[in-house]
């Protein structure tokens, strides 16, 4: 049975969305990354890089979210998007246009806004600057089309559909919504499909910490350690 090793936020999702659509059973193993287990040395065996989620299936670790959406849509030949040659680039494009552009920069976005120690007014305004321009091009791109890849729900919706759930929080508000109807109206189709339902209900399920205290900003932020130093 997979193992995914889950932190209720962007990233995670996206594959508890995949599992809950494909209907594969599997285990999920609280990693609560505000209490730091993230860090825990038998977590580190499974991604090195100290990052949700993670699965194992069976003795195949597999880590960052889009490479796993790719590994189990592969493993199963589901939600691939890859009738032809073309639909086949096109996912490979959007599934990295969503792992180094959408992710980095909407993360970065909220980091600078609401996490940083200090406010940096360059840095707010390149990565606001950028987490936008990366959206509109998500939005004029869903203009014409109801899916990203060839007409068909796929892994790259999925993995929209991660971050697109929290654009009110990386974005300023849910107005952020009306300037990005069609990344909307996409997110209100996965919304309503009862595999997306499961997936958000596992944050009620299980417990994981709420607080941003001294403690959780050590396990999120470790490079602050650095600053205190100097």
């Amino acid at each position: 049975m997979i193992k995914l090793f889950f932190h209720p936020s962007p990233n995670p999702l996206k594959v508890a969305l995949f599992l809950e659509e494909a209907k594969l059973p599997y285990e999920l193993v609280v990693t609560d990354t505000r209490k730091g287990d993230q860090h825990k040395p038998a977590f580190l065996k499974i991604n090195p890089n100290a990052k949700t989620p993670a699965i194992l299936d069976g003795d195949i670790r597999v880590f960052d979210s889009n490479a796993i959406l790719l590994y189990l849509a592969a493993k199963h030949q589901i939600f691939l998007a890859a009738d032809t040659e073309e639909d086949k680039a096109e996912t490979l494009s959007w599934l990295m246009f969503v792992a180094t552009g959408i992710g980095p920069y909407s993360g970065q976005a909220v980091h600078f806004n609401k996490y940083a120690p200090e406010p940096i007014g360059y840095a707010i305004n390149r990565y606001d600057f950028e987490a936008w321009r990366h959206w509109n091009i998500l939005n004029e791109h869903l203009a014409s089309r109801r899916y990203m890849v060839g007409n068909k729900y796929s892994i790259v919706d999925m993995a929209v559909w991660g971050w697109a759930r929290v654009i009110p929080f990386v974005l300023g508000g849910a107005e952020a919504y009306d300037k990005l109807p069609n990344v909307k109206r996409l997110l209100d189709e996965i919304n309503a499909r009862p595999a997306a339902q499961r997936a958000e209900a596992i944050k009620t399920q299980h417990v994981f910490k709420t607080e941003v205290d001294e403690d959780a900003r050590k396990n999120l932020f470790p490079q602050n350690e650095r600053l205190a130093k100097k």
